[in-house]
């Protein structure tokens, strides 16, 4: 991070009284509500707030951007003295992806999976006339050699689904910087990376944007993220700010109580408990994608009735694949799945009705898990039709009685997933999950996306619908406070293999296995230096 003196700095972007409206339940309605925001070149602006804050559309708004459903009503954009809210569409779109850049949360959606990496890498800078294909290549391999990728000289010859996800973050910053922006938005890019690979992301982001003199605004819900980050801190609710500080002195002393309370979340920890019966068992299982190499390879896990087994580990490391092995969508080449201390069937359509409900799943993205055109009723009704039978009254009161177990009433129920914030539409996917009467539900991934604020209350919910009704839970993730929180026992998996289960107390416990060690070290901290501390450490053991 650099040290921008307050004295003389060399104003990129000043954004004045901005107001923006969203439509929705038929009317427009304010969502950022008269927000000043200041940026110099070179400068890191941390954006923090709670799902709904504005973050990402004040974000957009520095582009001069009004993103669908949402329109600039009020206030002054000048960058680099270009006043944007009085340009016309083309006009900004010459300065989109030259002198503006956006980097956005799923570079996996963003990429067209058609076109190899190194195409997509050098259109905007071909397209703006900024050089010659030939001089666009040369500058994308030195980007990648710049964002630390593997094999920078052949990897943009590769197709999107070709790299980890990892990789393709790292080449959509490096797509953004081919025409060297005065200015990238960043928005959430490191929400969907495990640890590790968040390290290096974010190492490499923060090296481009100091190499290249870059001003950037970084949005986040991860307050550790943003601090490795961040010059200031702005934290937004509502559409409001809150406060505005550099990072060092709003980390250290915060002012207005949302803030503290930003700084506070995160209060629980589960104890562990121990069980010898076990609902699940996966006995030395080997799995492969079609006629690919094994992603699985000799996978043994198991999961006591009653309680919660955490699966952690860097993507790739078969952690989903283990999940999509228990419901059946992947075939095993060898190995069995014990449910209640029956095989099961392998393959999902070689299971009966009543083996399909005993297990749910819950997913990560809830936007792409319910039909847009169903509403609330009619998604949580389904499994009531399906597994249960019921109709008519019996099946409303049903839906009414499953809302207020995930802690909404009824006015939720003839509304459609667009009219609900992020945290109301998990819980609506769990409200799904136990209509179906389970006994175990895979949680994939299930708070990753969310802000901290709503992870704590879903947390607290699955714990305590635990304590209610019994369920077990396979907690897939790889944020490590969510798993010190919610889980009884963990499983660390790597390469497709599992280097250990345990007890959560003695997984957390020194000393490590040399790959849990590289998990918990990469956990970043609310300690500005912690991320230049961690690099520096493990470049003198190498």
């Amino acid at each position: 991070m650099k040290n921008n003196s307050p004295v003389n700095r060399d104003i990129l972007l000043e954004m004045k009284d901005i107001v923006i409206d969203g439509f929705s339940d038929d009317r427009w309605h304010p969502i950022i509500k008269g927000v000043d925001l200041t940026l110099c070149r070179g400068e890191v602006l941390g954006l923090i707030g709670e799902s709904g804050a504005g973050k990402s559309t004040l974000g957009k708004a520095a582009m001069g951007f009004a993103q669908p459903g949402c329109r600039l009503t009020g206030g002054t954009i000048l960058f680099d003295g270009i006043e944007l809210r009085t340009k016309s569409e083309k006009e900004k779109q010459k300065l989109w992806g030259s002198r503006l850049a956006y980097v956005a949360q799923s570079a996996a959606a963003s990429f067209n999976p058609a076109h190899r990496l190194i195409d997509q890498t050098t259109e905007s800078g071909i397209r703006h006339g900024l050089m010659s294909r030939k001089d666009a290549e040369s500058d994308a391999i030195e980007l990648y050699k710049a964002m630390q990728l593997p094999d920078p000289n052949n990897i943009g010859f590769r197709y999107p689904h070709q790299v980890s996800g990892g990789q393709l973050q790292r080449a959509m910053t490096a797509m953004a910087m081919t025409s060297r922006p005065d200015l990238i938005i960043f928005d959430e890019p490191t929400t969907a990376l495990d640890v590790t690979t968040q390290v290096e992301v974010l190492a490499a982001m923060r090296d481009a944007v100091e190499r290249f003199n870059t001003a950037a605004i970084y949005i986040t819900h991860d307050l550790a993220v943003v601090a490795q980050m961040s010059d200031r801190i702005k934290v937004l609710r509502f559409g409001e700010e809150m406060e505005e500080a550099e990072t060092n002195k709003m980390l250290k002393n915060p002012t207005h109580p949302y803030t503290k309370s930003l700084w506070s979340v995160r209060s629980i920890e589960k104890k562990a408990t121990s069980s010898d019966d076990k609902i699940l068992e996966i006995r030395n299982v080997d799995a492969a994608y079609g006629k690919g190499p094994k992603v699985l390879q000799n996978v043994s896990i198991s999961v006591p009735r009653g309680n919660t087994v955490a699966i952690v580990g860097e993507s790739g490391s078969g952690k989903s694949t283990a999940a999509r092995v228990i419901t059946g969508l992947l075939p095993v080449l060898k190995g069995k799945v014990l449910f209640n201390n029956e095989p099961l069937p392998l393959m999902v359509k070689d299971r009966s009705k009543e083996q399909l409900q005993r297990i749910q799943m819950i997913y990560q993205m809830a936007d792409t898990a319910m039909n847009p055109r169903h509403t609330v009723g009619e998604i949580i009704g389904r499994p009531l039709e399906f597994y249960l039978g019921l109709t008519g009254k019996t099946l409303e009161t049903r839906i009414i009685e499953l809302l207020e177990m995930i802690e909404l009433d009824e006015s939720f129920y003839d509304r459609l997933p667009s009219e609900l914030s992020g945290g109301q539409k998990q819980r609506i996917c769990i409200a799904r999950a136990l209509a179906a009467e389970p006994e175990l539900i895979i949680c994939d991934e299930v708070t990753s996306a969310l802000d901290q604020i709503v992870q704590e209350g879903i947390l607290k919910l699955l714990l305590k619908l635990q304590v209610e009704l019994g369920i077990t839970y396979i907690f897939i993730t790889h944020d490590i406070a969510t798993v010190k929180a919610i889980s009884d026992e963990v499983v660390v998996m790597l390469e497709g293999e599992v280097i250990e289960q345990d007890m959560k107390g003695n997984i957390f416990s020194p000393p490590y296995p040399e790959y849990t060690e590289l998990l918990l070290s990469s956990v970043p901290e609310m300690d500005p230096e912690w991320l230049t501390k961690l690099l520096k450490s493990r470049s003198l053991k190498n």
